[in-house]
């Protein structure tokens, strides 16, 4: 995209590259960066409101990591925008297309769009299988996907769609899927009920990574901090 070429930095684009890990054998491997602030993109994006879902597509195939987002800004703009209910399906469907495609590939690109627009649409239909059946899956992006999706349910204040996928991730010692559960555990505790929390702790402390106890107890008293941890 022309836009985001206009405005790219070689520096930033080489710190990037280094925070989001695009070395060989790290989870961003091969990834490449223009060097454009979020903020930036974010502005870009407004100015293409109104996007066909063709051309959304086909930014996505962009091998730049900004380009990417930028499109994924945008499915989520059209995704909101849109109240028949049939073109709103569209959408969606491009998006797990996408998801399907390996373009939603890296946690800042699953965390702009996850709850926003697979999970806000699973919770309207009433049915979270969709997260769950994400949440199966072995891909990183992918399982990242079904958790952070459940988001849009915790900020409705609905622990169901967490609760139901956290048992499938459980044992997954990836970093990025540990913190995401933990996260996601954390905020059940915070933004709908601490005793759903504490009862899902109670029973399965003992299996959860280091990592992802330590982000789902954040917000607990140091005792009970100290008690989930001696549980594990």
């Amino acid at each position: 995209m022309a836009a985001v070429d206009a405005v790219a930095d070689p520096e930033r684009a080489t710190s990037s590259a280094r925070f989001f890990k695009t070395g060989p054998g790290e989870y961003g491997e091969g990834d490449v960066f223009a060097g454009v602030p979020v903020p930036v993109t974010r502005r870009i994006a407004r100015s293409f409101r109104g996007i066909a879902a063709g051309e959304v597509r086909d930014i996505l195939e962009s091998p730049v990591h900004e380009h990417r987002l930028i499109a994924l800004v945008l499915l989520r703009t059209e995704f909101d925008r849109e109240t028949d209910p049939h073109r709103k399906a569209a959408w969606v469907a491009e998006y797990r297309a996408a998801v399907d495609r390996g373009r939603v590939n890296n946690w800042d690109l699953v965390d702009a769009s996850a709850d926003a627009i697979l999970g806000s649409w699973a919770f309207e239909q009433g049915d979270h299988s969709v997260l769950v059946d994400h949440a199966r899956r072995t891909d990183l992006w992918t399982r990242r996907v079904g958790i952070i999706g459940t988001f849009a349910y915790l900020r409705r204040g609905d622990a169901t769609a967490t609760l139901a996928v956290a048992p499938i991730v459980l044992d997954d010692r990836r970093d990025l899927i540990q913190k995401a559960i933990g996260w996601m555990l954390r905020e059940v505790g915070k933004r709908v009920d601490r005793t759903l929390l504490t009862d899902f702790l109670e029973e399965r402390s003992a299996e959860m990574g280091r990592t992802a106890l330590g982000y789902a107890v954040e917000h607990l008293t140091p005792e009970q901090r100290s008690y989930y941890r001696g549980l594990r």
